[in-house]
């Protein structure tokens, strides 16, 4: 029973939300053995009888399109059908899953305890899995979980296992396949194994989109995939990415099926295993190859408390709803079924504006706790006091207690437990991370000289240089940053606005709406903001801080309350790394970088300028160390056309038009743009 509403642009607070059960209460007071090996029955897509993998990768190789691209790739290259065709049986022998329920009952049993160990709790919304059990009877389902950790995809598995629903085939990245043992235990549980890029590899495309349309037409399984395309580093949602969304939607299009149900999930970690990890690996430290020795020597995590994690099952998603009015199927007349075609543009703009919603959705429904608000909190201490002193504890906790009644005021789907006193709740949720912060003398600060010391205790090593020290004190702020950009959708919009209030030249709304919407549309790459919907975005900040007592809204004036200082004090906190990383990253390109500069040049040399400007004491947030920053702030750039992609030249020169680039640094920096950006009805 799918809804064709994703998400409400007004009031959040609005929405409800379901309750939640820890499915490992259960876990804790009985056998994981005789959990492993019940009786497991899922109800499948219209009653079918599961289908074994070795028959479905022979209905991939039998269908028409296949066979119609094998011809077309022969006439091409003047290679033989057989040889072509011995390719296909070798690419979907690399990529098929051999799902088996006796390596599910392994993991099953093994994940209990596991999950037992690393966390509290594991809560599921009751009422989503109902919904999700509806919808896998009625028409096809894809999954579509947030990704944050490895642990995902097993925790997708094993929560479906737990509710006797039938288990999803997963998308995997092809570097699992590589772990020996582990890679061929993820197949066998419903893993199947896609290269991260195809480039023009007609022949791979073609048999990739046939196997997951076949497994999606016969309903034999849900199909599950990460619409973000890869983890997360730094908790923020990732600008989706359309390939595997648009090949789950063709046989809407063409007529094959009735309907598909998206399904988006939201997965909330209280503490993700990987934080120090993605910290360095955005610092330019090499992400560790996936290995199965790898694996053990993490055991070491097994001795920690992770917290709880949340999953969310949202509301399914009908494409036949969304696509009412918006795409019209008759152009699939016109052409057989069997031959490939690319998406038309309305095809490919309702697949964009689809993307978008669900991963909004996502972001709706993760479940915030007590430490993303502290984490915050802590991160604006720290950089407003230069690493200095800490916050006292009592100050840190009525703080909290402020922006958690904020939290709530925009929406925040916010797992704070009222019955305890917030003395409790603030001082159990730094109990949790002492890697990140320390208590001492009644005063709360981030952990980062401990940090230092400690790796280089680790090394054994002589004290470190300036660089190496500034490094390791950078993977605390990363880290903590990213806690903090996990309630970050909550505030985005009213901190674009209080961004814009703070840059415009007056209180005129038009003014400020002009600088709104240039901050909007710069930071397209780096938030999720939905193509086109400016308008509503401004509304949607304008409604949320009158609501909240912080701005007053004319027909012509925009203005800061009295009682609203400190709101959008906090706002601009927010957004002041990212206004920073973007600003250096267009000084950089205008003072330092190279004539030649190419693409991969870029990162590296980047953060070489940016360590020396905050070594110097002229940059304030080790953020902006952040590759996913630097890389988003230029890929801004190149949208909107100050840096260029050379043609001709070594691959990924870029040519930078320093007039632009000088242009946009001014206005991020409050300076008002020398254009005037559209008017808009307001």
């Amino acid at each position: 029973m799918a809804s064709s509403a994703v998400y409400s642009h007004r009031d959040p607070m609005l929405k409800k939300r379901d309750d939640f059960e820890d499915i490992l209460e259960e876990r804790r007071n009985s056998s994981d053995l005789r959990y492993a090996l019940r009786c497991y029955t899922p109800v499948l897509y219209k009653g079918v009888t599961p289908c074994k993998a070795e028959l479905l990768k022979t209905m991939v190789l039998q269908s028409q399109q296949l066979r119609y691209v094998i011809n077309q790739v022969s006439k091409e290259t003047g290679k033989a059908v057989d040889d072509i065709q011995e390719e296909v049986s070798a690419i979907l022998e690399e990529m098929a899953h051999r799902l088996q329920l006796s390596t599910i009952r392994f993991f099953a049993f093994t994940l209990s305890k596991v999950f037992k160990t690393l966390f509290k709790s594991i809560c599921v919304n009751e009422e989503g899995i109902q919904r999700l059990q509806q919808a896998i009877q009625e028409h096809p389902v894809v999954l579509l979980p947030s990704h944050r950790s490895y642990m995902d995809f097993l925790l997708m598995s094993y929560i479906l296992y737990t509710y006797d629903l039938a288990l999803p085939v997963i998308a995997a990245g092809m570097d699992f396949m590589g772990m020996k043992f582990v890679g061929e235990m993820l197949r066998m549980s419903g893993a199947f194994f896609i290269r991260r890029s195809f480039g023009g590899d007609k022949l791979y495309w073609a048999v990739f989109s046939e196997y997951v349309k076949t497994m999606l037409k016969n309903g034999y399984a849900p199909v599950e995939f990460f619409l973000e395309g890869t983890r997360s580093r730094t908790s923020k949602s990732l600008t989706p990415k359309l390939g595997l969304l648009n090949i789950v939607m063709d046989p809407f299009f063409k007529g094959e099926v009735f309907d598909v149900s998206l399904v988006p999930v939201s997965i909330s970690y209280e503490r993700i295993l990987e934080e120090a990890l993605y910290a360095r690996e955005l610092l330019g430290v090499p992400k560790p190859k996936e290995s199965t020795s790898g694996l053990f020597k993490a055991r070491k995590i097994l001795a920690e408390d992770y917290g709880s994690i949340h999953v969310y099952f949202g509301h399914p998603v009908s494409v036949r709803s969304l696509a009412q009015g918006r795409v019209n199927r008759c152009q699939f007349n016109l052409v057989p079924r069997h031959i490939p075609r690319r998406p038309s543009e309305d095809i490919h703009s309702f697949g964009n504006d689809t993307a978008y919603r669900l991963i909004r959705a996502q972001e709706e429904n993760s479940v915030l706790k007590p430490w993303v608000l502290l984490a915050s909190l802590l991160l604006q201490n720290h950089h407003q006091n230069r690493g200095g002193g800490g916050i006292p504890l009592d100050e840190l906790t009525e703080n909290a207690v402020w922006l958690r009644d904020l939290s709530r005021q925009h929406g925040a789907f916010l797992l704070w437990p009222d019955h305890v006193p917030p003395s409790e709740v603030v001082s159990s949720s730094l109990a949790l991370h002492p890697g990140l912060v320390r208590v001492s003398q009644g005063c709360v600060r981030l952990a980062v000289e401990q940090a230092a010391a400690a790796e280089r205790r680790a090394e054994s090593r002589e004290p470190a240089s300036q660089e190496e020290e500034l490094l390791n004190r950078a993977v605390v702020v990363l880290s903590c940053a990213a806690y903090k950009n996990q309630g970050l959708h909550v505030f985005l919009r009213p901190a674009l606005l209080a961004a814009a209030v703070h840059a415009a030249s007056s209180n005129n709304k038009q003014e400020v709406y002009n600088s709104f919407s240039f901050l909007r549309n710069m930071f397209a790459n780096e938030f999720i903001l939905c193509p086109g919907a400016t308008v509503q975005d401004f509304e949607e900040a304008c409604y949320l801080l009158v609501k909240t007592g912080a701005l007053q809204v004319g027909q012509q004036d925009v203005l800061v309350t009295d009682s609203g200082h400190r709101t959008v004090t906090f706002l601009n906190r927010l957004l002041d790394p990212f206004l920073q990383g973007y600003q250096i990253v267009c000084r950089f390109l205008c003072e330092d970088a190279p004539e030649a500069l190419t693409e991969k040049q870029f990162v590296p040399a980047v953060r070489k300028f940016i360590i020396k400007h905050l070594l110097s004491g002229r940059l304030r947030y080790m953020e902006v160390l952040s590759s996913d920053l630097q890389k988003n702030a230029l890929a801004a750039l190149l949208r909107l056309g100050a840096v260029q992609r050379v043609r001709g030249a070594e691959p990924g020169t870029l040519h930078i038009n320093k007039v632009l680039v000088n242009s946009l640094e001014d206005t991020l920096g409050g300076k008002l743009p020398t254009q005037k950006a559209a008017v808009a009805h307001l």
